[in-house]
Parts: C-alpha cells; sequence; structure tokens
C-alpha cells in the first residue's frame, strides 16, 4: 500500500482529495491533517510516500512545513493560489493542482506520482534527468529560470552549489549528489569532488600535477579533474 496524507485547512477541499483518491485502491488514507503542525506531526508519525498539501493555512504554511523535514515525502500541492507554481516545483512537487480541479486532472497527478515512482525503484535515472530540463533559483526578490543546457558547470559551495552560467554565477540549496542524480549522466560529469562539468563545454583536457588534470571550458576557464573524475571522464567521452 501506498502511505497518503491530506494537509489542508479547508475540510471541502480534503473531503475532495479524499473522494478522488478511492478510485486508487493501491493508496492508503493515513490522516487527514487541518494545519502545517499536524501535517508535520502525522508525517513523523506515519512515513508516508505521499502528500497531498496546501500552500495557505494556519500558523505555518505548506512550504515552511517542508523547510522542517528533513527528507520530505513525495508532494502534490493543492491550492487555490497559481503564484505559487513555481516555487513549488522548485522544491520538487510531483503535481501542482489549481482548485478546484476535476477527477481526471487529479488523476492525471497521481499517474505522474507513479511512473515516477517506478523510474526510481528500477532505477532508470536517465528518464528522470530529461525532466530536469531547467533550475529554479531566488536571485533577491525574483525567480530565475536556467536551461540546463546553459550552465558551464556547477560548484559545491558549503552547503549550496554554485551554479556557472553565461558568465554569470546562482546559489541553490541543494547537493551535489542529488545534482548528479537529477541530471543526464550523457551530459554532465562529475569530474571532482566539488565539481560537475557541462560536456558540451569541454574544449580540452590537461595534465595538471600528479594523477590529476584540468578541463578547459569554452569560456576559457579551467576546471580541477581529480584521478577518478579523469576515469570518469574518459568513459563518458569514450576516449
Amino acid at each position: 500500500m501506498i502511505k497518503t496524507i491530506i494537509i489542508d485547512d479547508e475540510p471541502l477541499a480534503a473531503s475532495i482529495v479524499q473522494e478522488y483518491l478511492q478510485a486508487f485502491p493501491q493508496f492508503e488514507l493515513v490522516e487527514v491533517c487541518q494545519d502545517g503542525f499536524q501535517g508535520l506531526k502525522a508525517i513523523q508519525n506515519h512515513q508516508p510516500d505521499l502528500i497531498f498539501l496546501d500552500v495557505q493555512m494556519p500558523k505555518i504554511t505548506g512550504f515552511e512545513m517542508l523547510e522542517l523535514l528533513d527528507t520530505p515525502p513525495a508532494v502534490i500541492f493543492t491550492t487555490a493560489f497559481d503564484q505559487y507554481a513555481i516555487q513549488a516545483f522548485d522544491s520538487k512537487a510531483i503535481d501542482y493542482l489549481l482548485k478546484p480541479f476535476s477527477q481526471t486532472r487529479f488523476n492525471q497527478a497521481i499517474e505522474r506520482f507513479l511512473s515516477q515512482s517506478t523510474e526510481l525503484e528500477t532505477g532508470n535515472l536517465s528518464q528522470l534527468a530529461e525532466k530536469s530540463s531547467r533550475l529554479v533559483v531566488r536571485v533577491k526578490n525574483e525567480i530565475k529560470i536556467i536551461p540546463i543546457r546553459e550552465v558551464s558547470y556547477f560548484e559545491a559551495d558549503g552547503d549550496y552549489i554554485a551554479i556557472h552560467s553565461k558568465g554569470s554565477k546562482y546559489l541553490k540549496k541543494m547537493t551535489m549528489k542529488s545534482l548528479e542524480e537529477a541530471l543526464d549522466p550523457n551530459k554532465f560529469a562529475r569530474v571532482h569532488r566539488s565539481f560537475m562539468v557541462n560536456l558540451n563545454e569541454v574544449t580540452q583536457i590537461e595534465p595538471y600535477e600528479k594523477e590529476s588534470y584540468l578541463v578547459k571550458l569554452r569560456n576559457a576557464e579551467k576546471i580541477p579533474v581529480s584521478k577518478a573524475g579523469y576515469t570518469r571522464l574518459r568513459q563518458v567521452l569514450g576516449l
């Protein structure tokens, strides 16, 4: 069974999700919560596979609740406000259902969840990587969307990843490991513990120090390559 929790302060909206969910007997609804704090406690108690989450709720918002979780479950947002869509997908939401939504639209969200779950279980990360065609970052009070193809390289920067694209640098809070898993390994290679490069940007590989190398990019920047990174780079480039 797929354990599910509904978190919504509107009883009618929660009941609609509950009704629509009955079309999928493989889902087990373990709790319905009316605010983020109740939702937080329920998630900790039940460890659900999927939650249906409203955005604007009493006490804390849906996004604030997610920030309090070390490993959030899969999320389908259910909200009456369309302005949070980019933020929702930036938080790796499965889908964003705008109230009022139909059973058909709800079914599409469920199928998307089931499809992604199957891909993860079978280890088919390349299919997921095809969906990672852009990154969403916050720059002061603005949201900027960066096409993956325009990224020259990624660099670990503390708890953040520095995204280098077209001469600019953007910070996004995520790990190098999660980034590596999300990107197509035929297009991006982790050449060092702290660096991942766009293979289309690589113009040259040159020796540096003992058992280490540098890759030169189209923008003339040089990125350090570890011994393991060099082996990985040769494999993916067919050298």
